[in-house]
């Protein structure tokens, strides 16, 4: 078997210490800094930033590239360090004294950036060379486009607004971000707060992997026997196992309720701010509505073509998924229920399904997936595709014990970056998986490697046993890691161009084309083996798998799709008085929701679009780049070889290491030769020949 840290997986001794003595020392900051030393961080790096402005803008020089726009990606370097910094721990280890410091220093940041976005003098500026510059042959195609982005993200900014139009514009910002972060942290809460006790005869059909995790979250929560919480890693799976319908429905009732619970944790109203806030935004900027606003600046463009992908896929997702759900009403009343199943019972009719029709038990999967082999398996397709390997280092005092790093290397031998894993779930961090960075690769003056890291909410085997995976946890773990790769391959100029700060319905290429990977049959053969017996995943069983994959493909993808429309009605409604749970309501009866099918993600715990602008009026960023990761794989399969060299080499140049150095639809084209084709999309989801 090939070896992808520095030594066989069998025998791996981790090393201590990174050789990058910097980033240990960024590192363990993440783990040691207390709110006060945060606060005066943040305050001092903020008052270092406005200085470095104010340099800008006092110098007499006509203003040129040189003085104007890399003086500003030379700035403010340390308050973008310290915000990082804080990231990780607000969401990854957060306290009561975190979350009121979250709360108070959003705002100040909302407030500082709109001061520095909001000076006409600096726009004056950027304007001047935008005008005078801008098809300069003296600048390199990576210099025109930050150019191009410092210029439009001002204008976005309301750098043209009048001056009371100005004060409001800021006015919102710093509303916004104080919402959000309540928003976030009220669905924290929630998830933290609810837990159901399980005795003896509430384990019924179980399997035992799962039990034993039911056992370590009592545990984790300081109780005896076993407990069920909201973590996904462990609701979904109750909810698929279960032969309590009755546990299965007041436990998805808790999961679907999130942020919709009256007290203190209500998001509702928070909602219907930030709708409100985000309309009078667009308005100021002379938007129709906030879609419109956001989309402006992304791919998709504008919110017809949203709404046009969506609906194409929605209508046979929809129909299939009705059928789908006629299939296992018969399924129920064959057991004995005489009543349409409920949302609650989907998941655990659909697995028995899945068992009677195709003989797959996703239980019995979890053995060839263990945590360990995953990431190596990880780690082995970034080097074949780009010739990266891992060395695992030990020592590094990180915010966690938990989390483990990696020096990353290129094919050379040069150290490309530092990987960090935080994989398991606990009550400090916030739901879902993630990618982030405390530090990002550029070229600017002496330049540097990037910090990269993902955080994912696997459940915590027991002391001693290992942590197994279900399908959709290694998938999740791929995704992240594709994410990462984005950063950790990045090879440009611009700190603002780096990595992943590319248009929002494109970043989800790199992060959902990794994916595919991981059903290589190559990948599966080294690293999917039974953690007990070392056998491989039986090839028969891998067909198995993605037979049943097509089986649940209208249920992901209704779940889905239906969240991405509701998030595109809630903000191309123009209401002065927005009512999101009655726009929900309405969207889903417009499209004809199934019954027995309720949104990945409610509005009220929508984190996504709401705990930030990063995917509002955008979560269908998510299908956008599928098209192209669906188009993108075609490729190596058109080769003949999920490795080919050149395609490989293409991809990396084109994709994983361009950043947003030039357009994304031009970067796509030279990877692929063309645009992408919708059909792909189609096919891959089931939904076309071919």
């Amino acid at each position: 078997m090939r070896s992808f840290f520095s030594s066989t997986p069998s025998n791996r001794h981790p090393e201590s210490g990174l050789c990058d003595n910097s980033a240990q020392a960024l590192i363990a900051l993440a783990g040691s800094m207390s709110p006060s030393a945060f606060r005066d961080r943040f305050h001092a790096a903020m008052a270092r930033h406005r200085s470095e402005i104010a340099a800008i803008l006092a110098s007499s020089e006509t203003p040129t590239f040189e003085n104007t726009i890399a003086a500003l990606e030379a700035a403010g370097r340390d308050l973008a360090e310290t915000t990082r910094l804080f990231g990780v721990v607000a969401g990854t280890s957060t306290t009561k004294d975190i979350q009121a410091l979250e709360r108070e220093i959003m705002p100040e940041l909302s407030r500082h950036g709109s001061a520095i976005a909001l000076n006409p003098q600096l726009f004056a500026r950027v304007e001047a060379v935008y005008d005078g510059e801008m098809a300069s042959p003296a600048l390199s195609p990576e210099d025109r486009r930050l150019l191009e982005r410092t210029y439009r993200g001002l204008l976005r900014s309301g750098a043209q607004l009048s001056e009371a139009d100005r004060t409001r514009f800021a006015d919102i910002g710093a509303e916004l971000s104080e919402l959000g972060t309540g928003f976030s942290q009220n669905i924290l809460a929630d998830e933290a707060d609810w837990s159901l006790d399980l005795g003896p005869d509430d384990l019924g059909g179980l399997p035992g992997w799962l039990v034993s995790s039911l056992a370590a979250a009592a545990q984790d929560r300081g109780k005896s026997g076993h407990v069920l919480t909201l973590s996904r890693s462990l609701v979904v799976p109750f909810l698929t196992y279960s032969d309590r319908a009755d546990l299965r429905e007041k436990a998805f009732e808790a999961w679907t309720k999130r942020g919709e619970n009256d007290g203190p944790s209500d998001n509702r109203a928070i909602m219907a701010k930030i709708l409100k806030l985000r309309q009078e935004k667009a308005a100021l900027l002379g938007f129709a509505s906030y879609a419109a606003y956001k989309l402006d600046d992304q791919m998709a463009k504008e919110p017809k073509n949203v709404r046009d992908l969506l609906m194409r896929v929605w209508e046979p997702a929809r129909e299939r998924a009705k059928a789908d759900a006629a299939a296992l009403a018969d399924l129920a009343r064959e057991a004995g229920q005489n009543a349409d199943i409920l949302a609650s019972d989907w998941r655990y009719y659909a697995q028995k399904r899945r068992l009677r029709d195709l003989d797959v038990d996703e239980s019995a999967l979890k053995p060839y997936f263990a945590l360990e082999r995953m990431i190596e398996a990880a780690f082995d397709v970034a080097g074949r595709l780009f010739g990266l390997s891992f060395k695992e280092v030990s020592g590094v005092a990180a915010w966690h014990p938990d989390v483990r790093c990696f020096e990353v290397y290129d094919r050379d031998g040069a150290l490309k970056g530092i990987f960090l894993g935080d994989y398991f779930a606990r009550s400090s961090k916030r739901s879902g998986a993630w990618m982030s960075a405390l530090r990002s690769q550029h070229k600017m003056g002496e330049g540097q490697t990037p910090i990269i890291y993902n955080v994912c909410n696997f459940s915590k085997p027991p002391a001693g046993t290992p942590a197994l995976l279900s399908l959709d946890d290694a998938r999740t773990l791929f995704h992240e890691f594709g994410h990462a790769l984005h950063g950790l391959l990045s090879d440009v100029t611009w700190p603002s161009l780096s990595g992943t700060a590319v248009a929002r319905d494109f970043v989800e290429l790199p992060s959902q084309l990794y994916e595919h990977w991981l059903m290589v049959p190559d990948i599966l053969e080294a690293h999917a083996r039974h953690v007990e017996t070392g056998d491989p995943l039986p090839k028969a069983l891998v067909d198995k798998v993605i037979a049943a994959q097509m089986i649940d493909a209208g249920f992901d993808t209704v779940e889905y799709t239906a969240s991405a429309i509701v998030d595109l009605d809630l903000h191309e409604r123009a209401e002065i008085e927005p009512k999101p749970l009655e726009i929900e309501r309405e969207t889903l009866e417009r499209i004809g929701m199934p019954d027995a099918i309720v949104m990945r993600h409610r509005s009220p715990h929508f984190a996504h679009i709401f705990s930030g602008e990063g995917y509002s009026a955008g979560y269908y960023s998510y299908m956008w780049s599928e098209v192209l990761d669906a188009d993108a794989f075609e490729a190596f399969r058109e080769a003949g070889d999920p490795f080919e060299p050149a395609i490989a080499a293409k991809l990396h140049d084109h994709i994983y290491s361009a950043g947003d150095s030039e357009d994304p639809a031009v970067l796509y084209e030279r990877f692929r030769g063309r645009a992408p084709n919708p059909e792909a999309l189609m096919r891959k989801r089931g939904f076309a020949a071919g």
